[in-house]
């Protein structure tokens, strides 16, 4: 195996494996079998698609290693309960309840023998966690006194996710970053912002978040008329909900768009200020491990949702983050992402683009982005580009960086289809992805979404370009 100091090709992966197959008979597979030498390991989640077994069995069948059964996870914190950590917030008692980590702690497990091999371990956390229905998640969370931090929509009703400005649960998140860096020999954390915004929302023919007492407090502070902001997402609202219910206007959806918008700025300004406050977790997480220990590296998982959505595009330039990132992966499932864009155009497809023919604008669209894809009609059958998407998301973003961070690809291997017609991961998908990380500028790659969920057939693919690359 190279030991080449520069090579970082990381492996997601969930508690699951390690007990199906044994520490040490997963960690030789991936690091003589494919040639990681980084585990991006779950660690608190609920997210069935990161700490389970496989989420589609039922269409792509199990695995070619691991147990073929439907894993009973339930989510929560797979390490050693230290509740005096958690003495801010009331979310304390979070232990996960599964029978398969009972009076296990996952990194105890894996780091002495991650580190015997020159492995590095690296604590994958996403927010937010609680409710992820349809990722092999269940529906509710059984913590005690959750629904008093959940977001607040401007209606006034309660949503399903925690509000980010409430004190104990941005507080729990300060715990849980110092509990992992002061506790564990670990080489580094990754953080997943993976959160809809206000606008998100609306456009998805939800209401706007969030208008609890903490996020009220804090648009004052910043000088903000809430109620302005109140009723100007309460104008959009009823703008989405006439035009995904059909209704026809006058100019057409696009131009009452931004005529209802240009009447309501003050939406624009909530959007604003709930994207800046978003970012400041991120920064204020890369602070608390910068000082709990220099030496641990702190890496960010970005959406793909920021490169295939021209909105979010905007709202999340790559050269922001090089202030507290110590490295970035952006996520390109390659296989998968067909279908996740197509969802993703169809919420604009369903409201103030809806007078457009979506093949018609597809290829306008790839332009804004600076995607080279398939058609409309073809995406979801044929995915995205190894080469074109992988190769030229990494491109961008290296650019956008001017090479002061680390590109770590995330490589989509046997990530979750929901539908038989959306295309497959192959060997070769993966063999060009990795090696179009590289063409283009990457520092590294990351396998992604769950080791448990891949084939080694298709890793095989990875393993086939380390090994010209010279890094295996």
């Amino acid at each position: 195996m190279s030991n080449r100091p520069d090579k970082f090709v990381g492996m997601q992966i969930g508690p699951i494996s390690f007990v199906d197959e044994g520490v040490e008979q997963v960690l030789d597979t991936l690091q003589n079998q494919i040639g990681v030498n980084a585990l991006l390991l779950g660690t608190v989640s609920w997210l069935g698609l990161k700490i389970g077994r496989s989420i589609s069995s039922d269409i792509d069948g199990w695995p070619d290693h691991g147990v073929p059964e439907v894993s009973t996870v339930e989510g929560g914190s797979y390490l050693t309960p230290r509740p005096e950590y958690y003495k801010n917030t009331f979310i304390s008692n979070f232990r996960a309840p599964d029978k398969e980590m009972r009076n296990r702690d996952i990194l105890d497990m894996v780091i002495p023998s991650a580190h015997k091999r020159g492995m590095k371990v690296i604590p994958e956390l996403m927010e937010p966690l609680f409710k992820y229905a349809g990722h092999g998640s269940g529906n509710t969370v059984p913590i005690p006194n959750l629904p008093q931090c959940l977001e607040v929509d401007h209606l006034g009703r309660i949503g399903s996710d925690p509000c980010l400005e409430n004190p104990a649960y941005r507080y729990w998140w300060y715990s849980l970053i110092e509990d992992h860096c002061r506790n564990y020999e670990i080489d580094g954390l990754m953080w997943c912002n993976e959160r809809r915004s206000p606008l998100d929302h609306l456009i998805s023919g939800s209401a706007a978040t969030c208008y609890c007492t903490y996020c009220v407090r804090r648009l004052h502070e910043a000088g903000i008329d809430v109620e302005a902001t109140r009723r100007a997402c309460a104008a959009l609202y009823t703008f989405f909900q006439r035009a995904r219910g059909g209704e026809t206007f006058v100019d057409g959806s696009l131009i009452e768009f931004f005529r209802i918008l240009l009447e309501n700025p003050e939406a624009l300004i909530f959007e604003r200020h709930w994207i800046k406050r978003n970012k400041d977790l991120d920064r204020e997480l890369y602070g608390i491990t910068k000082w709990c220990n220099p030496e641990i590296e702190f890496g960010l998982n970005v959406w793909n949702r920021n490169h295939l959505n021209p909105i979010r595009k905007a709202q999340w330039p790559w050269a922001e983050v090089i202030d507290y990132a110590d490295w970035v992966k952006p996520i390109t499932y390659q296989h998968q992402t067909g279908q996740v864009y197509v969802n993703e155009m169809s919420d604009f497809y369903k409201s103030f683009l809806r007078d457009y023919e979506p093949q018609i604008l597809t290829p306008i669209m790839h332009q804004l982005l600076g995607l080279n894809e398939p058609g409309w009609n073809e995406l979801i059958a044929e995915g995205m580009g190894a080469k074109s998407y992988v190769g030229g998301q990494c491109k961008d973003t290296v650019t956008a960086l001017k090479g002061k961070l680390p590109v770590y690809m995330g490589i989509g291997v046997d990530a979750p289809r929901v539908k038989t017609e959306q295309a497959k991961c192959t060997p070769e998908i993966v063999y060009q992805s990795v090696l179009a990380t590289y063409e283009s500028g990457g520092s590294g790659v990351i396998f992604s979404p769950n080791y448990a969920s891949m084939n080694l057939s298709n890793l095989e693919g990875a393993s086939r370009a380390l090994n010209e690359l010279g890094m295996k």
